[in-house]
Order: C-alpha cells, then structure tokens, then sequence
C-alpha cells in the first residue's frame, strides 16, 4: 500500500487548510485511514481517523486538541481521505503524516501499518 499525502502549506492563525491523503496499491474494502502529525521537539501525535469496512463508514475519531476543529472525510469512490482543517492555531504546527490500519476504529499509532510521507503545516500568528 502506497499513501500520497498533499495539501500542506503555510496559514495565518485562524485559517483552513485541506490535506488528502491517496491511497494505491493492495489496498482493502475495509480499513482505517488516519492522521497523526508531529510537532517541533514533540512525539508524533494521533489527530484523526476514519475507518470503512465493505462500504459502510464509521464514525470518525479525533484527537482531544483538534476535536471541533478538524474533520475527516473520505471519497467514496477512491481510497482517499480528507482532513479539513479549521481555526487552525500556531500550536497546529506539525509535520501531518497520513497512515492506514487494516483494523477497524483504531488511533493508537502501533496499529497503523502503512505511512505517507509527511506535509509541513505552518500555522503563523
């Protein structure tokens, strides 16, 4: 399984940004894609995740400091996943890494098999 993530960029305190996150390969009818990011002198952090099994879609899961802010989607008719990112702050700074799970509902970073190389976001006061 190969993952493609795009989408970073820089952003001033309070503004949007959309990653996506593409996935190729041997990939599954049911699975989990999520984010996780790192900051700065920061161990990488789980921001969310959606999991998918033979065409039905659970109910996502956050992070406790994105819950609110974040949201995460996905195409439904590719195997990509979208993190839209909202009233983003200086502390949303991080290195955004996409991974994928074959376990259902999971945000612990040990379950996740599979990682996309990282897009920088940059979030300016």
């Amino acid at each position: 399984v190969q993952l493609q993530a795009s989408g970073g960029g820089s952003v001033q305190a309070g503004g949007s940004l959309r990653l996506s996150c593409a996935a190729s390969g041997r990939t599954s009818s049911s699975w989990t894609l999520g984010w996780f990011r790192r900051a700065p002198g920061k161990e990488r952090e789980f921001v969310a995740a959606l999991t998918w099994r033979h065409g039905n879609t659970h109910s996502p899961n956050y992070g406790d400091s994105v819950k609110g802010r974040f949201s995460i989607s996905r195409d439904n008719t590719k195997n990509t996943a979208f993190l839209q990112m909202n009233s983003l702050t200086p502390e949303d700074t991080a290195v955004y890494y996409c991974a994928a799970s074959l376990s259902p509902s999971v945000t612990n970073i040990a379950r996740f098999g599979y990682w996309g190389q990282g897009t920088q976001v940059t979030v300016s006061s």
